[in-house]
């Protein structure tokens, strides 16, 4: 799948987009996997109250199953104004 970073967390890993191979189950699971690669990564997801996540650029959570899904997105809230 495609992982898409945004904002800050783009800054903090380094990386816009990168192509990951998974066996997560779903967002936490990957976000374990990803946690675990390297320190800039712990580092991104070190909060993940500060941060949303998009499946197939529908706005989801980080208990959502990852089946099927092709594209993954991390970015802050964002507000309107």
């Amino acid at each position: 799948m495609d992982v898409l970073y945004f904002a800050w967390v783009r800054e903090r890993i380094g990386l816009p987009k990168e192509r990951v191979d998974s066996t997560a189950a779903n967002v936490r699971d990957l976000v374990a996997e990803l946690s675990a690669r390297d320190p800039r990564y712990a580092a991104a997801f070190a909060d993940l109250s500060a941060l949303r996540v998009a499946l197939d650029q529908d706005l989801s959570d980080f208990d959502a199953s990852l089946a099927g899904v092709r594209e993954v997105a991390f970015f802050p809230p964002m507000t309107g104004g």
